[in-house]
């Protein structure tokens, strides 16, 4: 792709002929900041696995609602780990409508999702973009982007979107989100959702839609309900619980059909006293 097609969004330094996971997903979410290449991996892997826009979509919901309810607490700081391009409803345009001063500082490890990401949000001084390994909890709180941006005297909401799944037991996900929780002053939350099911409820066939998810997308792992309860140890959490994604605060009786109690996914708000 030459310079003359070559949108003002999309950075100089990206390869534009390859296809990139982040511009995938924005694909799917209905965003402008893919490409034809990017289409026509996501048009194959829907293909493959045609409810997974649907799962997508939900999660995004999921983190529209969340982000409303964490401003109608008085939120006004957000750290979004695994933000992948914040384009489609992402949290600084929903933040910032309530609150223009509002501060979000991104994170993400892909190099693709963070070079569109500083170019998208250039010239939003409330917005800091950070490439690393959300993993390293340290790394990513002692960072300038977070330390110049977020104020630890003040509460702050750590959003993990469809994002521990994709970390594995090995990887010690519970000791991730501790290290954020301890580092977080009282009154802050940590808002999540995970791919999942209930106690009994595993069916053989999700593991062949999981195996062409792994080698179309990446490597993920469901988890049990009591297993994301586990993730929010030291955090109160906020009614329902941990629910089915679609069941967690509706924003209308339409929003919620009868697929909804058997959703593979689930979401939840904790707060921390």
């Amino acid at each position: 792709m030459d310079s003359v097609e070559r949108p003002n969004w999309a950075p100089v330094e990206i390869d534009l002929g390859r296809p990139s996971i982040a511009r995938v997903y924005d694909y799917w979410l209905g965003g402008a900041h893919n490409f034809a290449v990017d289409r026509a991996v996501g048009d194959k892997v829907l293909a493959d696995v045609p409810v997974l826009k649907s799962v997508i979509l939900n999660h995004r919901a999921f983190l529209r609602r969340a982000v409303r309810y964490l401003l109608s607490q008085g939120i006004r700081q957000f750290l979004d780990l695994g933000s992948g391009i914040p384009t489609v409803g992402n949290v600084h345009e929903i933040a910032q409508a309530v609150d223009p001063a509002a501060k979000v500082v991104y994170v993400d490890i892909d190099p693709v999702a963070v070079a569109h990401s500083r170019a998208i949000l250039t010239g939003n001084e409330s917005v800091n973009v950070l490439q690393t390994d959300v993993r390293d909890a340290r790394g990513v709180l002692k960072s300038p982007e977070v330390q110049d941006l977020l104020d630890f005297d003040r509460p702050i909401a750590v959003l993990m979107i469809a994002l521990l799944h994709f970390v594995p037991d090995d990887d010690d996900p519970r000791g991730i989100v501790g290290a954020y929780r301890d580092a977080l002053p009282p009154g802050s939350f940590l808002a999540m959702s995970h791919a999942g099911y209930e106690d009994g409820e595993w069916d053989p066939s999700w593991d062949e839609a999981r195996g062409t998810y792994n080698r179309g997308v990446s490597e993920m792992t469901y988890r049990r309900k009591s297993e994301v309860e586990a993730l929010f140890e030291g955090f109160d959490l906020v009614e329902p619980g941990v629910a089915r994604l679609p069941l967690w605060h509706p924003e209308s009786p339409d929003d919620v059909d009868e697929n909804a109690v058997h959703f593979l996914g689930f979401g939840a708000v904790g707060r921390k006293s």
